[in-house]
């Protein structure tokens, strides 16, 4: 009698599969959320990716885009669950409608990592650096389209898990989504090579693992890289607010009274050329702050040497109100219409503009001014000899809206955030943040300064080392210096001309690359 042949099963079909490999994805999306701050764990974030190839490699394209999704979902759910804070605590929508919010963005940002998956599935060669190539590209495909389409949410992004570690020299070169990508190659090259070693056809360990020395030698180059691009321009004493203000006290008649006096003192009593509030530091409409108080504000300003960046909320009913940094010194004033103005121009869907349709949701959350106005470009706020390039909030997260002020004779020399986080707690999000600024800081090489209602108010230097942090939730000011610098780092030069786009096509010749190599049965 003859014996039914035995099915060959594939390298990492020993494992699991369905619903089971499904549930370790998620499982894996949610180490990989942990390699972000305040864990920065970066190995982990390889380690997580290259679970999820493994949990791939034997998939058909429908399973794959599943685990995919999975693994996305377990990463997002659980690296920006603090939305619910907002939404709930401040926003007062229900607690299950919160939780379906939260739960219903993580599930549609993960389908870019579905598509992924599903494409890799499909198009892969079944040689392991070769898809490893093929991994990258599409990996890094679905975080650039996260970070662009329906305005950009690139929040904990693969490559932020790399601020520190042996791949952030890679950061002036190729920014943060050109690292993501090359995570992604490394952890999918040494999931497939070692899988190898499980695989039906066994080879010698030598032969098999010597394929490991490329995704080992792309690890650890980063060291030989050159590194200053950049040069001194000298150093900014700065003094960085921190009021401490909770959200729900933030708008009311009394702490506005309160947050009104309390500035016209530390505006006065704070020793840095450059004073930063965080934003909407006043929380009124211009309109509203007495003359009085403005010229007091104004005061301390108006002999040489000092400034200030004060949040504010600029416009009228007419035009709209816009979240701004009012420059303060001794050519710009506030009382003599001749202020320097920043206005935030990547606005927050649902917390700072009104997608269409969805008015009713904003009307539920209550959010004052919830449909603002958007900001125009404008030149770097001159102080003590520095250029300032401001930034509001999370706006910090898309370095290609403003790299073309780090080129250029003229080139900003210091970057000055101003933050409210407030809205989302203390637990994760402002060290995510404060990551997401030090990321900047290496792809452009520029100190940067953080003032902040809660934390993490903070200084940053062009390495993207914090040298100097106030304690969050305290009520406080960081007096501190921060390096100017000048010059263009290679990713800023090309970001300043081509914004992501060789990034883009990167992604595609690769993808074009692998698949004109024969597959292997």
């Amino acid at each position: 009698m003859s014996r039914a042949p035995r099915h060959r099963r594939g390298p990492a079909g020993t494992w699991v599969s369905g619903w089971k490999a499904v549930a370790l994805a998620a499982l894996a999306g949610v180490a990989h959320a942990g390699s972000f701050s305040p864990t920065e764990f970066w190995w982990l974030q390889l380690l997580a990716t290259g679970a999820l190839v493994a949990l791939l490699s034997d998939a058909p394209p429908r399973a794959a885009a599943a685990r995919a999704w999975a693994f996305g979902f377990g990463w997002l759910a659980a690296g920006f669950w603090w939305l619910y804070i907002s939404l709930h605590v401040y926003g007062f929508l229900p607690a299950w409608l919160s939780v379906l919010a939260v739960a219903t963005l993580a599930a549609l940002l993960s389908l870019y990592y579905a598509i992924a998956g599903w494409a890799w599935a499909r198009l892969r060669r079944n040689r392991p650096l070769v898809d490893a190539v093929l991994f990258s590209a599409v990996w890094m495909l679905a975080e650039l389209a996260r970070g662009a389409f329906f305005t950009g949410f690139p929040w904990i992004a693969g490559g932020y898990a790399h601020t520190s570690g042996p791949l952030s020299p890679w950061a002036p070169f190729i920014g943060v989504y050109g690292i993501g990508g090359l995570a992604a190659g490394i952890s999918a090259a040494t999931a497939l090579v070692l899988l190898k070693l499980r695989g039906p056809q066994m080879r010698p360990p030598l032969l098999v693992l010597g394929p490991l020395a490329l995704p080992l030698a792309l690890l650890c180059a980063g060291a030989a890289l050159p590194q200053a691009f950049t040069r001194s321009t000298g150093t900014l004493t700065v003094s960085l607010f921190q009021p401490n203000v909770a959200q729900n006290d933030k708008f009311e008649p009394a702490h506005i009274d309160e947050a009104l006096a309390w500035h016209v003192v530390k505006l006065a009593q704070a020793p840095g050329q450059l004073v930063v509030t965080p934003e909407s530091s006043l929380p009124v409409l211009p309109g509203q702050i007495p003359l009085a108080d403005w010229l007091a504000y104004e005061r301390p300003f108006n002999k040489t040497g000092r400034s200030a960046l004060l949040g504010v909320f600029t416009g009228d009913d007419e035009h709209g109100y816009t979240n701004s940094l009012v420059g303060l010194d001794t050519t710009h004033h506030m009382t003599g219409g001749t202020f320097y103005r920043y206005g935030k121009r990547h606005l927050l869907p649902f917390g700072e503009f009104v997608p269409p349709g969805f008015h009713w949701f904003i009307d539920m959350m209550r959010i004052p001014i919830g449909d603002q106005a958007r900001g125009v470009d404008t030149a770097p706020f001159v102080v003590a000899g520095q250029r300032v390039r401001p930034l509001i909030c999370y706006e910090d997260l898309f370095g290609e809206d403003f790299a073309s002020a780090m080129v250029g004779p003229n080139a900003a020399t210091v970057l000055a955030n101003a933050t409210n986080l407030a809205w989302f707690g203390k637990r994760m999000i402002q060290d995510q943040h404060l990551q997401f600024s030090r990321m900047r800081s290496l792809e452009f090489q520029r100190g940067q300064v953080r003032a902040t209602n809660t934390g993490a108010t903070a200084v940053i230097d062009w390495q993207g080392h914090v040298t100097a942090r106030l304690a969050p939730e305290v009520e406080g000011e960081l007096d501190a210096s921060v390096e100017g610098r000048i010059g263009a780092t290679p990713y800023a030069q090309w970001v300043a001309q081509l914004k992501l786009w060789p990034l883009w096509l990167l992604a595609v010749a690769q993808i074009l690359f692998a698949v004109f190599v024969p597959r292997r049965p």
